[in-house]
C-alpha cells in the first residue's frame, strides 16, 4: 500500500475517525521508512497518537451528553486533577482582565465543561476551544447549546496555524490564550512546534497561559522533565507575569513585551 492508502487504514478505527488528517500525517511520517513493514507502520501510527491525544484513555465520555459538568471532568483524566483547583487556578490567570474576556483554549478536550468556574469567579466569558478530537468537539458544543453557554468548540488541528491564527484574530479582546497540557502532544508529533506556534500567537493575545503536568496522571509520580527549553524560551521572548503549581500542574502566565 502506498502512504495515503496506509493512512486512510489509520483511521478505519473508530478512535481515530475523526482526527484531523495533518495530525495523523505527523505521526505516519515518524515510521514510514522502509524497514517497517505496513502494518508496522499502521500499529506504531496508531500507538503515538494515542499518546498524543490521552483523551482516549476516557473514551466512556465520548457518547455521554446527558450528565453533568461535574461528571464530565471528573471522567477525564486530565481535567479531573483540576477539578478542585478550578476557581482558583481562574481567578489567578484572569485577574486584571475586563470581566468580559475571550477565552481561547487551545488543545481544549473537555476543558469546555468548565465554563462555570468563569462565572463563579466573576467573569462573562466568550469561550473558543480547538480541538482535534472530533468526537469532543461534538460533546462539547453539545454541552454548550443545551445549557445555553457563550461558547464553542472548533474542530482543527494546530498544526493548521494560519487557521488558528485567523480564529484567535475573530474573537473579541481582550483575549486569554490557554494551552493546559498541550505542548507535550505537540512536540510528539513535530520538535519545537510550540515555539512556532507560540510565536504567531502571543502578539495577538492579552495573555496566554501553558500549563504542564507535575506528575504522571495515573501513578502520580513526579516527573523528572523540568521542560527548561519551552520555559527558557518563554522566558526570553516574553513577560511572565506568574509563575506557580497547583493540583500536579504547573502554570505560567506572560504576555508580548512592550515595544
Amino acid at each position: 500500500m502506498n502512504s495515503q492508502e496506509l493512512i486512510e487504514k489509520i483511521t478505519q478505527k473508530k478512535e481515530f475517525s475523526q482526527l484531523p488528517k495533518k495530525d495523523v500525517e505527523l505521526a505516519f511520517e515518524k515510521f514510514d521508512k522502509e524497514r517497517f513493514l505496513d502494518e508496522e507502520k499502521i500499529k506504531l501510527t496508531r500507538d503515538l497518537l494515542r499518546k498524543v491525544f490521552s483523551a482516549f484513555a476516557s473514551t466512556k465520555i465520548l457518547s455521554l451528553k446527558d450528565k453533568s459538568y461535574e461528571w464530565i471532568l471528573r471522567k477525564h483524566l486530565s481535567t479531573r486533577e483540576r477539578l478542585p483547583y478550578y476557581e482558583e487556578i481562574y481567578r489567578r490567570i484572569l485577574k486584571g482582565l475586563d470581566k468580559r474576556v475571550s477565552v481561547i483554549d487551545l488543545g481544549s478536550g473537555i476543558n469546555g465543561f468548565s465554563y462555570n468556574f468563569f462565572e463563579r469567579v466573576g467573569y462573562d466569558a466568550d469561550y473558543l476551544g480547538v480541538e482535534a478530537i472530533g468526537q469532543l468537539v461534538e460533546l462539547s458544543n453539545h454541552y454548550f447549546k443545551k445549557e445555553k453557554l457563550s461558547g464553542k468548540t472548533v474542530h482543527l488541528s494546530l498544526f493548521e496555524l494560519e487557521k488558528t491564527r485567523d480564529l484567535i484574530k475573530k474573537t473579541k479582546t481582550p483575549r486569554i490564550v490557554f494551552l493546559f497540557k498541550t505542548i507535550d502532544s505537540l512536540e510528539m508529533l513535530e520538535r519545537d512546534y510550540s515555539k512556532k506556534l507560540l510565536s504567531e500567537i502571543v502578539h495577538l493575545s492579552d495573555r496566554v497561559v501553558v500549563s504542564f503536568a507535575t506528575r504522571s496522571m495515573i501513578k502520580r509520580e513526579k516527573f523528572k522533565v523540568k521542560r527548561n527549553w519551552i520555559i527558557d524560551f518563554i522566558r526570553d521572548n516574553f513577560n511572565i507575569s506568574d509563575d506557580f503549581m497547583v493540583g500536579g500542574e504547573r502554570y505560567i502566565v506572560f504576555c508580548k513585551r512592550d515595544e
